[in-house]
């Protein structure tokens, strides 16, 4: 089992990086959150390592990447405890919750859905699901970085989703959207629709 490789970052894309290790070159999956993280090509890269067999007699192993230990732990508890829940999924959800572990693992300790909905973009049936599956055990898992957005109070109701709906009708991607409102929204819970419609389209 390969724990980490270290060498030197051949090449990436949004998906994927090659390492090279002593002449042998690794093709392994990545976040696009990592993506944005990486270093320029032919730099030193260290990458820690969970392997995924795949195939009818399991005779496929895939590689997939990530920047610190406690990333990968975090996949390796969605994957293993979310119902329905293989690699490639657990990967998406990795890159959602990225934008802050530590609001993540409130979230879910404190079984938030709305949280989980408004903050990271998961469905209501999603967000359901990943705190009935990891409410018990990610209170072991270690977290990097700290809560951002923990004061924050989110309803489904609330402008916060409707400021983001609107944004969407504009044109702009949802995950655009959210980050841009929830960036206002948070040092400001008591503004009017239309002003953090406004203020959030300065973040896009």
């Amino acid at each position: 089992m390969i724990d980490y490789l270290c060498g030197t970052l051949n090449s990436k894309s949004t998906n994927s990086v090659t390492v090279d290790v002593n002449g042998i070159g690794y093709s392994i999956a990545i976040t696009m959150s990592s993506f944005s993280k990486l270093p320029e090509i032919g730099s030193a890269i260290k990458v820690y390592v969970a392997e995924a067999v795949a195939g009818i007699y399991g005779g496929v192993v895939y590689l997939y990447g990530f920047l610190s230990k406690e990333e990968r732990e975090m996949y390796l508890l969605i994957k293993d405890e979310v119902p329905g829940t293989g690699a490639k999924k657990a990967m998406e959800y990795v890159d959602k919750i990225s934008k802050s572990f530590a609001d993540f693992k409130t979230a879910v300790i404190t079984k938030n859905p709305s949280m989980l909905n408004g903050i990271f973009g998961f469905t209501k049936k999603t967000a359901d699901k990943l705190i009935a599956a990891l409410k018990d055990k990610i209170v072991a898992v270690n977290t990097i970085g700290q809560e951002k957005w923990s004061g924050i109070k989110i309803n489904e109701n609330s402008i916060f989703s409707d400021a983001i709906e609107g944004l969407v009708a504009l044109g702009y991607k949802e995950q655009q959207a959210r980050v841009a409102v929830t960036k206002t929204y948070e040092h400001n819970e008591n503004i009017a629709l239309e002003d953090l419609i406004k203020k959030s389209l300065q973040d896009l």
